[in-house]
């Protein structure tokens, strides 16, 4: 397996650092590519990824996060498409669980994890923690069709199987249509273990509760409806 790393990013040069020595101190012999999607930035995003050896950067003009996921996988070569967000963290396990779990299950074509927010206060910290292991996992239970949109891996045959993501929908919901079409097809395994360090500041702009429950209402339509409900967001990215 080759994993190629996927990182759209929107006006991100202020935190696009951290995510990428991230990933130089902790990668394997498996990265094939580290793929920055700059996604029509107005800052230094496409010169400060440029400046970490082995990154590429490509420009897609058509703002928005799906369109972004998409030229990423048309532009990646490895076996296993790693999707990760701007202002993530990666940790010496990420990796390592990858490839057991890929190793380990032929049938799997989709993981995801929840993220570990390093910017908020504890006790949020904590309710967030309650939030995925007490909602998301049990859903996936239920559902088989969770994944967190900044913190996923997909097999690169399987979406293009199912056509790719879905530009049509802007942001909430996106990551819910993904692991439904995989999960269509395949296993997509929601792992508590596979975390990543990601910043609260959607949760501290629009309010953990308003932010949660935004969350959950998409997954839900998503599930039932087949569509997101909530069309209009804030661009952090």
């Amino acid at each position: 397996m080759t994993i190629s790393i996927i990182i759209p990013a929107y006006n991100e040069e202020k935190r696009l650092p951290m995510c990428l020595q991230s990933i130089m101190e902790n990668k394997t012999s498996a990265v094939l590519e580290v793929i920055v999607v700059d996604n029509a930035s107005t800052d230094r995003t496409a010169e400060v990824a440029a400046g970490f050896s082995g990154v590429r950067v490509v420009r897609e003009e058509r703002k928005g996060l799906t369109f972004a996921r998409q030229r990423g996988l048309m532009e990646a070569r490895g076996t296993l498409l790693a999707n990760i967000d701007a202002d993530t963290r990666l940790s010496a396990q990420w990796f390592p669980i990858i490839d057991k779990r890929f190793t380990a299950d032929a049938s799997l074509i989709g993981l995801s994890g929840p993220y570990d927010y390093y910017d908020l206060p504890a006790w949020q910290r904590f309710g967030v923690r309650l939030y995925w292991t007490f909602l998301a996992l049990p859903m996936w239970w239920l559902t088989g069709s969770v994944m967190v949109g900044g913190n996923f891996v997909v097999r690169k045959d399987a979406m293009e199987r199912i056509g790719g993501f879905d530009t049509s929908i802007a942001f909430y919901g996106e990551d819910t249509d993904l692991a439904r079409r995989l999960h269509a097809i395949g296993t997509v395994r929601f792992d508590l273990k596979f975390v990543i360090q990601s910043s609260g500041r959607r949760l501290q702009s629009e309010g953990i509760i308003k932010s949660g429950w935004t969350y959950m209402i998409n997954y839900l339509s998503e599930i039932f409806l087949r569509r997101p409900i909530t069309k209009s967001y804030t661009d952090i990215r």
